[in-house]
């Protein structure tokens, strides 16, 4: 058995170690906090906000945020996957707690929230920085099966008309969340809401 000294302290200098599992945990709520705070500061100022304005914000120093993000598009990155993500998720939750129709609603009008966020960060997007080539993959790696379920679930209901893919529906409700000159997100969500009407519309056979 090891000493009591070797024990306690983990070297031979007699300096207290911390356990690699609780460095980890402190990292890993530091790269959250940082995410989630980047997210408030670039909705709010911008994606050239400073940097002490995002490391303040969640509570940590500005070398803790260079640490984990050495580089702006590298915060830009984790701050998109994590709201793909957190997209994607909302899927499993919402099927399991509302009827395929209203499930499939709700969750388009998170996506369009998400595309909120993106449009935020559109400047850095279109930079031409490779790292965020992989991004448009991610995206429908992510969020395409995730749609997909909800609407083959409301498709099978009869809520939902067939004949509509989850990649059209995903880049048709993007299309209506472009830019407005003097409109915000309540316009984009009021767009896909007629688009949703427009999938529960049937059309009635001919009588001859």
């Amino acid at each position: 058995m090891a000493p009591e000294s070797a024990r306690t302290t983990g070297s031979s200098t007699g300096r207290s170690v911390e356990p690699p599992r609780r460095q980890r945990s402190d990292a890993q709520r530091n790269v959250v906090a940082l995410v989630e705070a980047a997210k408030t500061v670039f909705a709010g100022s911008g994606v050239d906000a400073p940097a002490k304005e995002i490391a303040e914000l969640a509570g940590v120093g500005v070398g803790t945020l260079y640490r984990h993000f050495p580089r702006r598009s590298d915060l830009v990155k984790a701050v998109l996957q994590r709201e793909m993500d957190a997209c994607a998720d909302a899927a499993s939750t919402l099927s399991a707690a509302y009827e395929p129709g209203v499930a499939l609603a709700k969750w388009l009008g998170r996506y369009t929230e998400f595309l909120a966020t993106k449009r935020g960060l559109a400047a850095a997007l279109h930079s031409g920085d490779p790292a965020f080539d992989a991004l448009p993959g991610y995206f429908f790696e992510r969020l395409g099966p995730a749609l997909g379920s909800l609407l083959e679930a409301a498709i099978a209901s009869g809520e939902i008309r067939a004949g509509i893919s989850s990649k059209d529906l995903l880049n048709a409700v993007a299309n209506l969340c472009l830019p407005v000159a003097d409109e915000g997100v309540a316009y984009s969500q009021r767009m896909v809401a007629l688009l949703i009407d427009g999938l529960r519309y049937t059309v009635e056979p001919q009588r001859s």
